[in-house]
């Protein structure tokens, strides 16, 4: 089964998408599962992995709704308060929802460079494992030093590297993201997001502008541990689905068809949704 392990929906009239703005033409919109359809049914993709876009547990609790009623939704990954005082609690009680399948802090907006580490967040990550989620990293890759102290202090806790961390591919700045990457890489528990790249890149990117930060993902994850995403709709931003999901399977043709199928729909089966019951088929 081909899975979509990263998208968005959103209704504006919510209010809670604070960067969201008309500055955003493209995606300044209402975007529901009838608009996602035919892309998904062009690409043969049978399954979506439904991700935050804000930071109100009101926006999870809407999105749980919509997975619950549409077949094609396996799982979604929500957002909490992990700063409140009974953070641990709220965890515990969204996780009732056997769609939810990870959390997403949005730690690109914290202020704090440094919040990853602070010591609240330990108690947090041991109900996320309690409760058989995974922890979806967005983060910048001035972040990435820290999150790899995250992975080490936590290693039953599964991690996902959203957007392959957002390398600098505008600029050609990725040095040390890629140091950062390979390190990261050495532990068994994260696994990276084949997406969001292409709003990296320059506007009129072309396939060899993301060769170099595939191939590095590649080498360092293997194709055990990618997971293809469309990020839809920001990818309208800077192209589409249609060539975002051309661009990637010409990046990843040399691999073999079962390493190919890992990578767009196996890998978010057994990291997502082989627990608790969720939807897998």
């Amino acid at each position: 089964m081909r899975i979509d392990a990263h998208h968005h929906l959103w209704s504006l009239a919510r209010g809670d998408y604070g960067w969201l703005t008309s500055e955003l033409a493209p995606i300044h919109r209402d975007f529901g599962l009838p608009d996602l359809a035919p892309h998904l049914a062009a690409a043969g993709i049978e399954g979506t992995i439904l991700v935050q876009a804000a930071p109100t547990e009101a926006e999870t609790l809407y999105l749980l709704d919509i997975a619950e009623t549409a077949e094609l939704v396996r799982g979604v990954v929500g957002w909490t308060d992990f700063d409140a005082a009974d953070g641990a609690a709220r965890i515990d009680a969204l996780a009732a929802r056997k769609l939810l399948v990870g959390l997403r802090p949005m730690v690109q907006d914290i202020p704090d460079d440094d919040w990853l580490l602070g010591p609240a967040l330990a108690p947090l990550l041991t109900a996320m494992v309690r409760n058989g989620l995974v922890f979806d990293a967005l983060v910048l890759p001035r972040h990435l030093p820290r999150l790899l102290r995250v992975i080490d202090s936590h290693p039953d806790l599964e991690f996902v590297l959203d957007h392959c961390g957002k390398p600098r591919l505008a600029t050609g700045e990725i040095a040390i993201w890629r140091r950062d990457i390979a390190l990261l890489a050495q532990h068994p528990n994260i696994a990276c997001k084949i997406s969001g790249l292409v709003t990296e890149a320059v506007t009129d990117w072309q396939i060899a502008d993301l060769r170099q930060a595939v191939d590095h993902v590649r080498g360092c994850f293997g194709p055990k541990r990618m997971l293809w995403g469309s990020d839809w709709p920001v990818v309208n931003l800077a192209g589409g689905y249609a060539k975002w999901l051309a661009a990637t399977e010409t990046l990843l043709a040399d691999l073999s068809p079962d390493e190919q199928a890992d990578i767009f729909g196996g890998n978010a089966a057994r990291i997502y949704l082989s627990s608790r019951g969720r939807r897998t088929c």
